[in-house]
């Protein structure tokens, strides 16, 4: 990368994703904290219209090392590509360069062991003299290193569950969203080396100037976005003597609203912004409590 792509001083530029699991979701939860952009001709670069926030549009492998060089200020990525390239600069003897900032809650998966299913699984020292296949070979190493384990670490860079069956490894270490490639390649999980989702990630140290602003504000407009993601306004009426057995029942939710209902009855109202799922089952606990007319609503927006 040569100097002139450097960001401005004023402008914040994030990367994100052009395509891939990451890509649409990372751009939806970044309008929703208000932005919106203007997108260049070869659609690789967004500058940013109601804020000085641009988007630059790459490889999700490509985001950690933009961030190091200075290219970007902040990126969408998922977290197992972070770790792994930030333990690949460990290795190297390189000082850290980024970091995670804050956990965005999609993208959820997880790096996993992987074992042919007609083995009897009994523990990590089972892996000893082993060939494993992975795209992840600095994370896997280190998971290795950690428990003493000796094995050839077999790097691939696709098409990693079908290694056993082809004699390149006799076990795997590759994301997992439901298990069901694994299960097609006669391959079942015995150990998770991380839990991953998409993530907010920066430089090490805060960003100076206007950029470090910039970035404040995206990380406030961030949790308040994901906040209303999680919540949920719960409406219902109740007797007024049943209160003290519905409150138990919502532990996650902001101090409730509770009126009392017009007509001279003990029947109060109660409105309670729940902030985790709203699930049937909890439904019917508070049908069950004595709570009746019970309505779920949407939360589009929110101010404290």
């Amino acid at each position: 990368m040569t100097a002139s792509l450097s960001p401005p001083r004023d402008r914040l530029r994030i990367a994100i994703q052009k395509s891939g699991r990451l890509a649409e979701p990372a751009r939806a939860l970044l309008a929703s904290c208000g932005l919106s952009w203007r997108e260049s001709r070869d659609r690789l670069f967004c500058y940013g219209e109601t804020l000085a926030v641009d988007l630059l549009l790459v490889r999700d492998d490509d985001i950690p090392g933009l961030i190091a060089e200075g290219v970007c200020d902040l990126g969408i990525v998922g977290r197992n590509v972070l770790l792994e390239q930030a333990h690949d600069r460990e290795r190297g003897g390189r000082p850290p360069a980024f970091r995670e900032w804050r956990a965005l809650g999609f993208g959820g998966c997880r790096l996993a062991l992987a074992v042919p299913e007609d083995w009897a699984w009994e523990g990590p020292a089972q892996l000893r003299g082993k060939r494993i296949a992975t795209s992840y070979p600095a994370l896997l190493a280190a998971w290795l290193r950690e428990r003493a384990v000796e094995a050839e670490v077999v790097v691939l860079s696709g098409s990693v569950e079908i290694a056993p069956r082809l004699g390149q490894a006799d076990a795997v270490c590759d994301l997992v969203s439901t298990g069901s490639t694994l299960a097609a390649n006669q391959l079942k999980p015995v150990a998770t080396l991380l839990e991953s989702e998409a993530v907010l990630a920066g430089p090490v140290q805060p960003l100076e100037d206007a950029r470090g602003e910039l970035a404040d504000l995206l990380l406030r407009r961030l949790e308040g976005a994901l906040r209303i993601r999680r919540s949920k306004l719960l409406i219902c009426q109740a007797s007024r003597e049943v209160l003290p057995r519905l409150l138990p029942l919502l532990p996650d939710a902001e101090p409730p609203t509770v009126l009392r209902v017009d007509g001279g009855s003990d029947d109060i109202a109660l409105q309670a912004l729940c902030h985790g799922a709203v699930t049937w089952q909890r439904l019917e606990e508070l049908k069950r409590a004595g709570a009746r007319g019970l309505m779920v609503l949407p939360v589009e927006g929110m101010l404290s």
